[in-house]
C-alpha cells in the first residue's frame, strides 16, 4: 500500500528563506575575512589558532619593550665609550706636556708653567670622569651610585661601589666601572712612584749630577705589603753613608730600606765597590739585594758622577740621598704626583725623575682606560648582536602569527566567489519556488 506525503507550499517558502539567510551570513562572513585579510577574526572562529596568534603577539610586544630598553642602554654605553675616548685624548695631551717638562734646558718657572697646563688638563679629565647620561646618572658609576664618582679637590678616590654590572640575554649594562678605569689597586697593579730628596744640612748639591731611579717594576703584586688600608705601604730608601774603598776611585754606599707605614726595622743593604768616575746602575731586588729589598718590587738606582773644575770627582750617590716610594692609588694621583714633582723640581735632574716616573705610571693608567674603552666597544657589539637576534625572533613570531590567523587570499577569493554563487542560486531558487502556487493555475 503506497503512502502519499504532502509538502506544503509554505514549508518550501520557509526552507528557501532559511537557505537564503544562511547563504547571506556566509557571504558576509567571507567578505569580512577577505577585506580584513584574516582567517581568524574572533576566538570562536578557531580557538587553537587564536591562542597561537595571541601568544605570538604578546611575545612580539615584549621584544619591542626590550628593544626600547636596549636602545637606552646602547645610548648610555655609547656616551661612556665616547667619554673614555675623550679621557684617552686628555691623558695623551698630559703625556706630551710631561715629556716637554723633562727637557734639561728649562728653567724652574718654565716647568711651573707646564705643571699648570697639566693641572688644567687634569681638571678636564675629572669632568669627563664625572659625566652623566641623559637620565642624570653617572656613566662611570660602577654598581649604580647616583653620586659623581670622583669628588673633591683631590678626586683620587672612588665615591661609589666598585664593580661592573652584568648584562642579560636581551640587555647590556648602562654604567661602566669607573674604579677600574681610573683607580689602581696595589695588589693588582702595583704602581708606585719614586721621588727624590736630599736631607743633608746643608743639602748636598744635586747640580750637575744625574741621580734617580728606573720605573718601578712589579715582580709579583700579591707579595707587595699593603697594610695601608690595602693601598700599599710607603717606603723610604736612605743612603746613610758613601765611603771610599781600598781601590782608588771606588766607593761603597750603605742604604736602608724603611717601611714608613708599619715602622718596621730598616733593612740594610750596600752597593759595593762602584767606580767614582763612572755611571752607576744598581738594581734593588731580591736577587741583587737579598738583605734590603721590597717584596714584589724591583727597580734600579742610576747615578752619574760629576767632575769639579779642579779635577775632583764626586760619586753619583751622596749621603742622605733619599728615595721615597709611594703607591699611586689612581690615575689622578699619578698626575698630581707628576705635577708636584715638575713644579717643585730644584733642577733638571729632579724634573727628569718626576717626568720618568710620571710617564711610566701614566702609560699604565692609559692601558686601563683603553681596556675599559674596549669593553664599552664590546658592549656595543653585543647590543648589535642582541638587536639582530631580536629582529630574527620578531620575524619568526610574525610568521607564526600569520600562519595562525592570516587568510590565504587566493583561497579566500575562491571561497568568496563560491559562496556568492551559492547565494545567487538560493535567490533564484526562491524566485522560482515563489511562483509555484495552486492559485496561479485557478482561473
Amino acid at each position: 500500500m503506497s503512502s502519499i506525503n504532502r509538502v506544503a507550499t509554505a514549508s518550501m517558502y520557509d526552507n528557501s528563506i532559511r537557505n537564503i539567510g544562511a547563504r547571506q551570513n556566509s557571504l558576509a562572513d567571507q567578505n569580512e575575512k577577505l577585506t580584513s585579510g584574516k582567517r581568524v577574526l574572533r576566538a570562536s572562529d578557531d580557538p587553537v589558532a587564536a591562542a597561537q596568534a595571541e601568544r605570538a603577539i604578546t611575545r612580539m610586544a615584549r621584544i619591542q619593550t626590550e628593544q626600547r630598553a636596549l636602545d637606552v642602554q646602547r645610548n648610555a654605553v655609547a656616551q661612556a665609550e665616547s667619554s673614555m675616548g675623550d679621557a684617552v685624548n686628555l691623558v695623551q695631551g698630559i703625556r706630551e706636556l710631561m715629556v716637554s717638562a723633562g727637557a734639561g734646558t728649562l728653567a724652574p718657572q718654565d716647568r711651573r708653567i707646564i705643571a699648570g697646563q697639566i693641572e688644567s688638563l687634569r681638571d678636564q679629565l675629572v669632568s669627563v670622569a664625572n659625566r652623566k647620561d641623559t637620565n642624570g646618572l653617572p656613566l662611570l658609576g660602577a654598581l649604580g651610585s647616583a653620586l659623581a664618582p670622583f669628588l673633591g679637590n683631590t678626586p683620587d678616590s672612588f665615591a661609589g661601589l666598585a664593580g661592573q654590572t652584568s648584562g642579560s640575554a636581551v640587555g647590556i649594562p648602562t654604567m661602566l666601572d669607573g674604579d677600574s678605569a681610573f683607580m689602581f689597586q696595589t695588589k693588582r697593579d702595583g704602581i708606585y712612584n719614586a721621588a727624590l730628596s736630599n736631607t743633608a744640612t746643608p743639602p748636598t748639591s744635586l747640580t750637575g749630577r744625574k741621580f734617580g731611579t728606573s720605573e718601578i717594576t712589579v715582580v709579583d703584586p700579591t707579595q707587595i705589603p699593603a697594610t695601608n688600608n690595602g693601598q700599599g705601604d710607603d717606603f723610604e730608601i736612605v743612603f746613610t753613608s758613601v765611603t771610599a774603598g781600598a781601590t782608588p776611585n771606588t766607593s761603597t754606599a750603605t742604604y736602608e730600606v724603611r717601611n714608613k707605614t708599619t715602622g718596621a726595622a730598616a733593612q740594610v743593604g750596600t752597593i759595593p765597590d762602584f767606580a767614582n768616575d763612572k755611571p752607576l746602575e744598581f738594581e734593588i731586588s731580591k736577587e741583587n739585594s737579598p738583605t734590603a729589598f721590597i717584596d714584589g718590587l724591583k727597580f734600579s738606582i742610576k747615578a752619574s758622577p760629576i767632575t769639579a773644575s779642579d779635577g775632583t770627582v764626586t760619586p753619583g750617590v751622596a749621603t742622605l740621598d733619599t728615595i721615597t716610594l709611594k703607591p699611586s692609588t689612581g690615575l689622578f694621583g699619578t698626575i698630581d704626583q707628576a705635577i708636584g714633582g715638575i713644579a717643585n723640581a730644584a733642577d733638571s735632574n729632579a724634573a727628569a725623575q718626576a717626568v720618568g716616573q710620571g710617564l711610566a705610571n701614566l702609560d699604565r693608567g692609559m692601558e686601563r682606560l683603553q681596556a675599559i674603552r674596549s669593553y664599552a666597544g664590546e658592549l656595543l657589539n653585543r647590543a648589535d648582536r642582541i638587536t639582530g637576534d631580536q629582529d630574527t625572533r620578531s620575524i619568526q613570531l610574525e610568521s607564526d602569527r600569520s600562519r595562525a590567523e592570516d587568510l590565504d587570499m587566493v583561497q579566500g577569493i575562491s571561497d568568496f566567489q563560491h559562496t556568492q554563487l551559492g547565494y545567487q542560486a538560493a535567490l533564484q531558487s526562491y524566485a522560482m519556488v515563489q511562483k509555484m502556487s495552486m492559485f496561479n493555475y485557478i482561473s
